[in-house]
């Protein structure tokens, strides 16, 4: 697809979601002028907008101030932003990674299956915050636990969807992969990850937001940086202003984040696009 053809197929979504962002902030900005959003406390998007210069400076930890402030408050935003971003990835890749491996010898395996199955199902209700201390008296202070409080989210979501999509597999698809000779091995890689692909992919992006909400409480407490240390900041401040820009940009990194990984699933699950465009035409 042309550069021209791209552009036009996402210039309706575009519009649309700065009609919603516009509708939204339209409201917020009527409700302060009507006198129900206090500008202490709700600050609307006019007022924590105003004076970026002056935020960006609680992101730059040298606190420097002069005519240079802006540029460095920019490249502290931005380093601030991947750090968090660095972090999600990692504990997401880690995650992912080796919840499809443990869900596919959950599957396949009956001793592992007898011997794994309990213990996560045992482990998979407790909430990521609840491992917050654990990951601290592991790992101490630093990026560890924050990465590890990600992993935590998607890894036991990512093996029990595999494990249930393996289940799902159609079984003729196994059997015609015997009667031309498949392995066991060639029978799982050929036939059932591309089968079972797809839904992990769901459910990994379904954890994405929850692994933003987890780093963010990682930073704020057992981190000491990134965007969750500059909400807890803001909070022991009373700096509402700051606390509602971090927000966009958390929603923007969110959602930028979420744009990222559809392109991802787009170019790994290959056959699903190009089946989708021959459904198209």
């Amino acid at each position: 697809m042309s550069l021209n053809r791209r552009v036009a197929a996402a210039a309706p979504a575009f519009l649309w979601g700065v009609v919603s962002v516009g509708i939204f902030a339209g409201l917020w900005e009527l409700a302060w002028a009507l006198g129900y959003a206090n500008p202490l406390l709700l600050p609307p998007p006019h007022i924590f907008l105003s004076d970026i210069p002056g935020t960006l400076r609680y992101f730059d930890t040298t606190n420097t101030v002069g005519s240079n402030a802006t540029g460095g408050g920019l490249v502290a935003l931005a380093t601030t932003i991947g750090w968090t971003t660095l972090r999600v990835v990692l504990g997401l890749a880690i995650g992912f990674v080796l919840g499809v491996g443990s869900g596919a010898l959950i599957g396949y395996f009956a001793p592992f299956r007898n011997l794994m199955l309990p213990l996560v199902t045992l482990l998979a209700p407790v909430s990521p915050v609840a491992w917050l201390p654990v990951a601290i008296f592991l790992f101490g202070i630093g990026d560890v636990p924050a990465i590890f409080l990600v992993f935590i989210t998607v890894y036991f979501a990512i093996v029990l969807s595999t494990i249930a999509q393996i289940e799902s597999v159609p079984v003729n698809y196994l059997h015609v992969a015997r009667i031309m000779g498949a392995t066991r091995w060639q029978s799982f890689y050929r036939v059932v990850l591309p089968s079972v692909l797809p839904a992990l992919f769901m459910t990994l992006r379904l954890n994405l937001f929850a692994a933003w909400m987890v780093v963010l409480i990682a930073e704020a407490i057992g981190v000491g940086s990134g965007l969750g240390q500059i909400v807890s900041v803001a909070r022991s401040t009373f700096n509402a202003k700051l606390v509602f820009f971090t927000m966009g940009i958390i929603g923007v990194a969110g959602f930028l984040f979420d744009y990222a990984l559809r392109q991802v699933q787009r170019k790994v699950l290959w056959w699903i696009s190009t089946n989708s465009s021959k459904a198209a035409l």
